[in-house]
């Protein structure tokens, strides 16, 4: 199984110029997401996708995801993987996450891009973005039988805000487990990729464009509720059970500083959890289509080697 979705992953190379999306962490707009480079043959459709189906409401808003299945038969449960796209928790949708789900359909993954409550005008904030991504890892599992999916090997990408949201997806089970629906269903996932990601809001001074920012976020200042920061902070919930992560970061990241990735992995090390961190020569959007495709087969890569049984 592992050897096959190998192959096929470096047949489809080419869609690795996916779109990385995502935004300054003060709510700043970034660059639009890039479609894939001159001359580049246009990326192949899944088999099958089931676009917006909803896997739940929270405050009267329907949350949406979409499925891409992997195209022929299996006669066993396939791994999938979860998408959670950047955007700094204000903006953008899963629709950023779509030709890097193309790609990991086309290796042999159910790919699930992701909606969440976005944060505006003092309404959504901390923990609604945390609560809807455990809700949509629990859903996936309640339907694991309808989509062909191995419920116990699912991953979690994620690129910016949606990097801090997959790697808590993969330190953390439900915050919220008030669903008697998804109740015996665990929201942690067996593998992240963490792309760009902030790992601690600590250090943003309170008095900053981005502290105020993370003070309406979180529904408090640092001094007055620290707890709320760290809890939200991928940093505070290191732990040796954590899911392997592969940590990718650019060396000329602008909005999210590297040594955010870096001490990440450094307390990763110290526990004894698996970890990989790849830096590479680039941005915080990974613009360059030579690292995005780096980054997309290094993200297949990994997944393939911790959610796809040998065989």
């Amino acid at each position: 199984m592992r050897k096959l979705i190998l192959a096929q992953a470096f047949l489809v190379l080419w869609a690795a110029a996916f779109a990385a999306s995502g935004v300054r962490l003060a709510a700043q707009q970034a660059a639009p997401a890039t479609a894939p480079s001159p001359g580049a043959p246009a990326p192949s459709a899944a088999a099958a996708v089931h676009e917006n189906i909803s896997y739940g409401t929270a405050n009267g808003e329907t949350l949406l995801l979409d499925i891409f299945e992997p195209a022929g038969i299996s006669d066993h449960p396939r791994a999938a993987v979860i998408l959670i796209h950047g955007g700094g928790w204000t903006s953008f949708d899963k629709s950023t996450m779509r030709t890097l789900a193309q790609f990991l359909a086309r290796s042999g993954f159910v790919a699930v891009p992701v909606d969440y409550r976005l944060f505006h005008d003092d309404k959504n904030c901390w923990p609604a973005p945390l609560d809807d991504v455990q809700r949509s890892v629990r859903w996936l599992r309640a339907n694991a039988a309808k989509y062909n999916v191995a419920p116990e090997h699912i991953g979690a990408y994620g690129h910016s805000a949606g990097a801090q949201l997959a790697a808590l997806l993969g330190m953390r089970d439900t915050r919220d487990n008030s669903d008697a629906a998804l109740a015996e269903y665990s929201s942690k996932v067996q593998a992240v990729v963490d792309s760009s990601g902030p790992t601690e809001f600590a250090s943003a001074s309170e008095d900053s464009n981005q502290g105020k920012f993370f003070s309406a976020f979180f529904g408090a200042t640092f001094s007055a509720h620290p707890e709320i920061w760290r809890d939200a902070s991928p940093l505070s919930h290191v732990a040796k059970s954590n899911a392997p992560f592969l940590i990718i970061h650019g060396t000329h990241d602008e909005q999210v500083p590297i040594a955010q990735a870096e001490a990440l992995y450094g307390k990763l090390k110290e526990a004894g959890a698996d970890v990989k961190f790849l830096q590479l020569d680039s941005d915080h959007m990974f613009r360059e289509p030579a690292i995005r495709r780096q980054l997309a087969i290094e993200t297949q890569l990994f997944f393939t080697h911790y959610l796809v049984p040998a065989s």
